[in-house]
């Protein structure tokens, strides 16, 4: 039995191939998990647990299925996905968890977590996510009506897709002294995170200590994930 890490998946009506490699991805793998961890941007945008699509219906019927089978699973917000709320996570049979979660995992600490926070070079996407994870702003935006709702995600989609177009490459990573803090605070062997579509291992040599940076893909034409057991930690591809 082996625990999967999954995260950038970023599921929409718009992308109905990623939607059939997901539930593929339950019925095949998942369902014969000990557990599973989703790391943020489940979904390319969510505006509220009332925005009740077939989409997430469908979502939350296959999740539902692994609780019914006793495999849990488990949410970190994305900055995607930042509004989902315990009702839809009811209705999925899923724990929402802190943005920044040890697991004590076959004998590994591994901290999981979106990886957004560690990106500390973008200071403008960092003043940006403290703005919109303002609990005040965030109840008055699910406040609004569903349609006015949905096309301010829309129009910031398209800010944020032409603010991303204009910087480079290494600000939008994540940082080094940042990924280090974190490992110490948690006295961490591994860091498992999505956010960034660089999906790699990265070994870090901390006072002669090895340690790892494991790092997801987004799911745009093949879906990809850890998976954590007894023999180690491995990053798989597959395709829908």
């Amino acid at each position: 039995m082996s625990t999967y890490i999954i995260a950038d998946l970023h599921l929409s009506e718009d992308e109905p191939a990623i939607t059939a490699g997901f539930l593929h991805f339950i019925e095949q793998q998942a369902i014969h998990a000990d557990s599973l961890y989703i790391l943020g941007d489940f979904f390319n945008y969510w505006i509220g647990d009332d925005d009740e699509t077939p989409l997430h219906q469908q979502v939350a019927q296959a999740l539902r299925q692994l609780s019914e089978r006793g495999i849990p699973c488990y949410f970190i917000h994305g900055n995607r996905d930042f509004l989902v709320g315990q009702r839809y996570a009811k209705q999925c049979g899923m724990t929402i968890l802190p943005q920044e979660t040890l697991l004590e995992l076959y004998g590994q600490r591994i901290l999981i977590m979106h990886g957004d926070t560690l990106c500390t070079d973008d200071a403008a996407y960092q003043n940006y996510r403290k703005k919109v994870h303002t609990p005040w702003i965030q109840r008055l935006f699910l406040t609004l009506p569903l349609c006015i709702r949905r096309r301010i995600a829309q129009k910031m989609r398209r800010n944020s897709q032409y603010a991303s177009s204009m910087k480079s490459e290494a600000i939008m990573d994540v940082n080094s002294l940042a990924v280090i803090d974190a490992l110490n605070r948690h006295q961490a062997q591994w860091i498992i995170h999505g956010h960034t579509h660089r999906p790699a291992i990265h070994e870090i040599n901390l006072e002669g200590h090895l340690h790892f940076r494991g790092v997801l893909g987004a799911w745009h034409s093949e879906g990809s994930a850890f998976v954590i057991n007894e023999n180690g930690i491995e990053l798989i591809f597959f395709p829908f």
